[in-house]
């Protein structure tokens, strides 16, 4: 048996050109020279000029024209101005993934950011750990937790800024690094694990009660990403909540669903001081 194969030509037809080959084919048509295209610049026209998903805004608490938004896959921006105008504060800094800002509530100028978008999706970037700016934003200094990757939420202690609480979920792709859980009680200059789980499960949110902040909720989630599955909830997903600071914990499981859950958002309800002393957050 014999095998044949055909091999066609590729012909590229440029309409106004002629196809036969001269001495004047080298030669630049009429009028098309480098003052032509002197105004024309390369320009990336997108895709990803898109900076993707919003993980976080937070308003200044003196003056509403001035707020922060933390992009999944953009960095950090600001407005002074309401929204008319945004800068982006956070170029020069480590990671491009952010997942969350908190303003020191005693000093609205000090901004605490936890880079690593906090999400489960092949695409989300990692990031290099918590950073704080005591001047609004204009100079970062990165304060540790270098191998979280992924922060869901940062919360300081009304009462005494030097305590800082950091929800870190950990590696996607791998079990371990800074994941659980954090406390600081000098500014961020050193941690301590105050919550945690197994090598695959993270902090995904840590809330303050405003009636009594030493009473902490925080949810923990269990999962785990690799090229072929993804594991997005399991046994150890669960709310925990402590009334001593983060120094003991309890399970919550009254009233909450018996099998594996995942990813758990709270919220503490403004009107707190209503709510009766009880296990019950509202969500």
């Amino acid at each position: 048996m014999r095998l044949f194969s055909r091999i066609w030509p590729l012909v590229l037809i440029v309409p106004g050109a002629s196809l036969a080959a001269s001495d004047d084919a080298e030669k630049p048509e009429p009028g098309l020279n480098d003052e032509t295209f002197k105004g024309l610049e390369l320009r990336s026209i997108g895709p990803a000029l898109m900076s993707g998903r919003i993980s976080d805004i937070v308003l200044h608490p003196g003056n509403r024209n001035i707020r922060y938004v933390a992009v999944g896959s953009g960095g950090v921006w600001k407005t002074v101005n309401a929204g008319t105008t945004w800068e982006p504060i956070f170029d020069s800094e480590g990671s491009y993934s952010i997942g969350c800002i908190a303003l020191d509530p005693n000093d609205a100028d000090t901004v605490w950011v936890g880079t690593g978008e906090n999400v489960s999706g092949r695409h989300v970037g990692y990031g290099d750990g918590v950073y704080r700016s005591r001047d609004g934003g204009t100079s970062w200094q990165r304060m540790g937790l270098e191998k979280s990757e992924h922060i869901g939420m940062i919360r300081i202690d009304p009462r005494d800024s030097k305590v800082v609480y950091v929800a870190a979920q950990g590696p996607l792709w791998s079990p371990g690094g800074d994941r659980g859980l954090f406390k600081s009680i000098d500014g961020g200059q050193t941690w301590a694990k105050v919550l945690g789980g197994g090598n695959y499960t993270g902090v995904n949110e840590v809330h303050l009660d405003p009636r009594n902040p030493d009473a902490l909720y925080a949810s923990t989630w269990q999962h785990l990403r690799n090229v072929s599955a993804l594991m997005d909830g399991g046994p150890e997903s669960a709310i925990h909540k402590s009334t001593d600071a983060g120094a003991t914990w309890r399970k919550l499981t009254e009233g909450l669903p018996e099998e594996a859950m995942g990813k758990i958002g709270l919220a503490i309800s403004k009107i707190a001081e209503q709510i009766s002393q009880s296990d019950t957050v509202p969500v």
